[in-house]
């Protein structure tokens, strides 16, 4: 069969890559896609984007089913169109992916369905909102409402701070019509974790647990990007409260959209803060939802699938995940991102890249932000590679990856050396 991946990331590199390995397969076409899925056969680049002319392309090559990888097609209707042209396709439509598309949307869809999440207050008027920020203190949150790259978010630690931010997302027009509102929320405190899940309008079907790291730097300091690194599973979220989650945030979302007469299908992320105590009694809430895998979640998930996973596709775009089932690898996954020089404000471009080690079944190289030129690859985005390694533990992860990173050579590179310390034991165990 041949699949379509729609997407140019990390994210999009790893589903193919994972698509690819199933021996159903014959050819996965990635759209965009990189200068890393131009590099492995049997992945093929399709340089389009416009939603008619995808539909005809997937026509034309027998297209078995298309998979969505950003979040920004999911926002601009494509699973719609493809359904009205009688395609087979994963992913939410357009108004499913609003729980994304707009911050308000999803703040107000669990509050009006009794999802915990932060207190939060939405605002367009720039003179408002830093009179509210006045008013509650520091440390607080200010959220762009629309969709901004995984860089709308600020988390404030002065009011100062947070004056700032307004003034960047209502006052200067940075972000475009996705900082045109602003939600501005609580700081909440605890260990944040990926849950994400499948769906197919009325089944679920988990998939493993991760963790992502948001901040540029070491530590968890510096500005948010999209992500630098992560790593699967994730030890804060135990058996127990894997169960409350499912019970909590997962089955109560999809019951919510549901109700709202919108049932929900294609992946959906719940970012968690999960706060300190006993299982039974931490807080669980909801950061954001995503209506797509996570970049970089999604590159040490896909390391640990031994399912062919066409089989699963399958059966969620016919409504049978409940007949569904994802064989995992026992063993840890960890992914450290390669960012571009001046990530996450203007990243450099079209520095060479050089030196990759070669990629096993226990190493992959994951490429994002990388184009090709001629026989020369280059940077083309702000997070670079993401280099992904399979091992017994998160410290063998950890040190697996890293020695792999350090070979990687393209003036600029930056990448945070801490990635998977919150599942290492501290030096006292």
């Amino acid at each position: 069969m041949k699949i379509l991946v729609i997407g140019g990331g990390g994210r999009e590199h790893a589903l193919a890559w994972h698509l690819a390995k199933s021996p159903r397969v014959h050819k996965v076409f990635v759209a965009p896609g990189n200068g890393g899925t131009a590099l492995a056969s049997p992945l093929q680049n399709v340089p389009i984007s416009d939603n008619d002319a995808l539909i005809k392309f997937a026509r034309d090559e027998s297209v078995a089913f298309t998979v969505v990888g950003p979040e920004a097609p999911l926002a601009g209707g494509i699973v719609d169109a493809f359904r009205a042209a009688g395609l087979k396709i994963f992913g939410p439509t357009q108004a499913e992916a609003q729980l994304e598309s707009s911050k308000d949307y999803a703040k107000a869809f669990m509050v009006r369905h009794t999802i915990p999440t932060a207190r939060y207050q939405t605002f367009t008027d720039p003179a408002q909102a830093k009179a509210y920020i006045t008013s509650q203190g520091a440390p607080i949150v200010v959220k762009a409402d629309g969709l901004a790259a995984g860089k709308g978010v600020v988390v404030a630690t002065s009011v100062d701070e947070a004056h700032s931010a307004i003034d960047a997302m209502l006052g200067d027009g940075s972000l475009g019509d996705a900082g045109a509102r602003v939600v501005i929320e609580e700081c909440l405190l605890g260990e944040e974790a990926s849950f994400i899940v499948m769906c197919d309008g009325n089944h679920v079907l988990p998939l493993a647990t991760s963790q992502d790291h948001k901040r540029l730097l070491d530590g968890d300091l510096g500005p948010n990007t999209g992500g630098m690194g992560a790593y699967s599973p994730a030890p804060v979220i135990t058996p127990a409260l894997h169960n409350r989650i499912m019970r909590e945030v997962i089955h109560p979302t999809m019951a919510g959209m549901a109700k709202d007469g919108l049932p929900y299908s294609g992946f959906l992320y719940a970012g968690l803060m999960i706060g300190d105590g006993p299982d039974a009694t931490r807080t669980i809430k909801v950061l954001e939802y995503n209506c797509r895998m996570g970049d970089p979640e999604t590159q040490p998930i896909m390391m640990r699938i031994k399912s062919d996973l066409t089989q699963v596709f399958e059966q969620a775009i016919a409504g049978k995940l409940d007949e569904a089932n994802i064989d995992w690898d026992r063993r840890c996954a960890m992914g450290v991102v390669m960012a571009a020089a001046n990530y996450p404000a203007t990243p450099r471009l079209d520095d060479v890249i050089e030196h990759l080690p070669e990629n096993t079944d226990e190493l992959m190289v994951f490429h994002a932000g990388t184009r090709l030129d001629g026989d020369i690859l280059k940077t083309s985005g702000g997070r670079v590679l993401c280099v992904t390694v399979l091992a017994d533990s998160i410290k063998r992860a950890q040190a697996a990856a890293y020695a792999a990173a350090s070979q990687v050579r393209f003036e600029g590179k930056q990448y945070r050396s801490d990635i998977g310390w919150r599942a290492l034991p501290s030096p006292s165990e």
